[in-house]
C-alpha cells in the first residue's frame, strides 16, 4: 500500500446521525431571530416617533414611497435603540447615502484610512 492510501477518507461532508424535525427546525430558527439586536422593529417606532419627513432635506412621504425613507443611527451605533428614538433620524436614502459617504470622502482628502 502506497503512503498516500494508507488513510481511507470518505468524500464530502459528514452525515448527522439523526435530521431535525420540523418542529425542531421551526423552534431554533424561532431562537435565532429572537436572538437578534434589541429593538429590531426600530424602524417602525422612528416612523411614528418622527413623522414620515427627512431630517435632512424635509422631503414629504406618502405610504406609497415610504420604502425610500431609512433611519440613520447618529451615533452610528445600529445596534443603540433607545425606546425615545433619541439615536435616530429619518433621512430620504439619498441624504442617508450622502451621510454615510461624508466621512469615506473626508478621510480620503485627509489622507486619513
Amino acid at each position: 500500500m502506497s503512503p498516500r492510501n494508507r488513510h481511507k477518507r470518505k468524500a464530502g461532508r459528514p452525515k448527522p446521525e439523526k435530521l431535525p424535525t420540523r418542529e425542531e427546525i421551526s423552534r431554533d430558527v424561532k431562537k435565532l431571530k429572537g436572538m437578534g439586536a434589541p429593538g429590531v422593529n426600530y424602524r417602525e417606532r422612528s416612523l411614528a416617533l418622527h413623522g414620515m419627513i427627512c431630517a435632512k432635506c424635509a422631503r414629504e412621504f406618502t405610504e406609497a414611497d415610504r420604502h425610500l425613507l431609512t433611519v440613520h443611527h447618529i451615533d452610528g451605533n445600529d445596534r443603540n435603540n433607545p425606546a425615545d428614538g433619541s439615536n435616530w433620524e429619518n433621512l430620504c436614502r439619498y441624504c442617508h447615502e450622502d451621510e454615510h459617504s461624508r466621512g469615506i470622502l473626508g478621510d480620503y482628502l485627509t489622507g486619513g484610512d
